[in-house]
Formats: structure tokens, sequence, C-alpha cells
């Protein structure tokens, strides 16, 4: 899952979803060292979602009508894409308000957390915050504006037209594959918290 996935499977917990919304930027074990417990767990809950994301049959099912264009890259346009499913899940945010207003926290928690934000992580924080990306994954230009932020950073990603289209062509398949996800993912992350002492 991309950012909003992440922030929202952090369950409430502040220093978890700082460390959550840091994981792709802090690499290694030896990283870990240098921040609190809570922001360690949420570090380590990052990659534990990516690993279950990689492996669960729904993620890999989604991926396949990506891989003839974009290989090992359509791994990370389903995460992108997902944020979008989750954006518009009324189970999730049952309205717009409701996405801004959890969008507006994360922000707000984050920004009070930025002394331990990685280099690279807050250079992007400026731009994630100023246009809202959490809330404008809701919108079809904003996952489109998200694939093209991803194939800037992934030095050796096609362009993502096809990409956009491949999205915009198979969205109700899509968002069969983000349903079954999502509820996998949740009910995971729910147990290894509970499996997790603070």
């Amino acid at each position: 899952m991309n950012y909003l996935g992440h922030a929202l499977l952090s369950m409430g917990d502040k220093e978890l979803l700082v460390g959550n919304m840091i994981g792709d930027y802090v690499k290694g074990m030896k990283a870990l060292e240098q921040y609190p417990e809570g922001i360690q767990r949420g570090i380590l809950l990052h990659r534990k979602i990516d690993t279950f994301t990689d492996l669960d049959a729904s993620s890999l099912r989604a991926q396949v009508w990506f891989r003839p264009d974009y290989g090992r890259y359509a791994g990370a346009i389903i995460d992108t894409l997902f944020d979008h499913y989750l954006a518009t899940d009324p189970y999730y945010f049952r309205t717009e308000k409701d996405l801004m207003g959890f969008s507006q926290d994360v922000y707000k928690i984050l920004d009070e957390h930025k002394t331990y934000f990685p280099e690279k992580f807050a250079m992007m924080f400026p731009h994630m915050r100023e246009h809202n990306w959490l809330y404008n994954y809701r919108t079809m230009m904003g996952a489109r504006r998200s694939l093209q932020g991803l194939h800037r950073r992934a030095q050796h990603m096609p362009p993502p037209d096809e990409a956009y289209n491949t999205f915009v062509t198979r969205y109700y398949e899509l968002a069969q594959c983000y349903f079954e996800f999502i509820q996998k993912a949740y009910s995971f992350v729910n147990a290894e918290l509970k499996g997790n002492t603070p």
C-alpha cells in the first residue's frame, strides 16, 4: 500500500504512524536505533505490510494487467492505485469530510515529529501536505498525479500514461482486487499489533 494505506493501518497510534509513513526511507536494522521504540515499531510494521502486500494473491492478481508494460514496477503501481480505492471506500471514510479530517490529522502528527524525518522524507513532506496527497488520492486526477509522481521517483519506470489507461479500463476489476485485499490487510495488521508488546 502507499501513504494513505500505511496511515490508516497505523490504527490511530501516533508514533506507529510516524514510523509507518517514513518506513520506505529507513533502510536496514542498524538505522532503527536512532528512533524511539514506538517509531521503530512503526517502521517494522511498514516492512511487514509491504511483505504481506507483495505476497498477497489479490495484489498479485491486480498486477497482472500492468506487468506487460511495467514489469517489476507493477507492484508499486498497484500500491498507488489501491490508495485511490481506499480513499473512496465508504467503510473507512464515510464522507469526503471524513477523509479530509483524517488527512489533516496525519499531517499534524507528522509535523509534530518532523525531527525524526529522514532527509528524503523531510524534502518530500511539504509537497505532500501542500498538495494534500492523502485526500487527493480519491479523484481520478489525483490517482493520475500519483502515478506521475511514482514515475518521477522510479528511475527506469516507463511513462505512466499506459498505466493510467489500464487503471481506467480495468477500474472495476481492480476495485474487486482492492476490496479483497484491504480486509485481509486490516486483519493482518490487527493480529500483528496484538502480538507485539509495547
